[in-house]
Parts: C-alpha cells; structure tokens; sequence
C-alpha cells in the first residue's frame, strides 16, 4: 500500500514538475511578480505541448527546444505540427 503511494506520488511529480525544470530550469526562475509566475507556468505547458506533438523533428524534448531556438524552419514545424494532427469531426 505505501509503496503504491510513493510510486503514484513520483508519477506526479515526474510527469507535473519533472521535465518542465529539465528543459527550462523552471525552478531557477527569477519570475516573482504579480501574476506571471502562472502565465510563464502557462506558457511553458503550452510549449512543452507543442513540442509533444510535433513528430516531424525527431528528437528529445530539450534538442527540439534548441533547435526550434536556432532554425526558423523547425519552430515553424513545431507550431504548425497540431494542424496535421487534429482530425475532422
């Protein structure tokens, strides 16, 4: 029973807080004011997903946030990647 507990605890920890501070060193942070610590939270999460989905690049995580950081064309790919994945109702 405890051990299913800490297991289910590090799911969480690892899947919520885990790669976000890996790829952007979300725990040095020096963002204090007002409300944007949640909208950069935001923004990240929204990145992070952008990331997820593009296939196109086949890379890990951190290498896609580089190069989408050095080449147009791969940020490009990145954002437009969710186009080709939504399927028409």
């Amino acid at each position: 029973m405890l051990q299913r507990l800490v297991r289910e605890h590090w799911h969480i920890e690892n899947q919520c807080h885990w790669v976000p501070d890996m790829v952007w060193g979300e725990d040095n942070s020096r963002v204090r004011k007002g409300n944007a610590t949640e909208n950069m939270a935001l923004l990240r999460k929204l990145a992070l997903n952008l990331i997820k989905i593009c296939k196109t690049v086949k890379s890990s995580i951190r290498i896609k946030r580089l190069r989408a950081c050095l080449d147009e064309s791969t940020l490009e790919k990145i954002i437009t990647s969710h186009r080709q994945n939504q399927t028409i109702a």
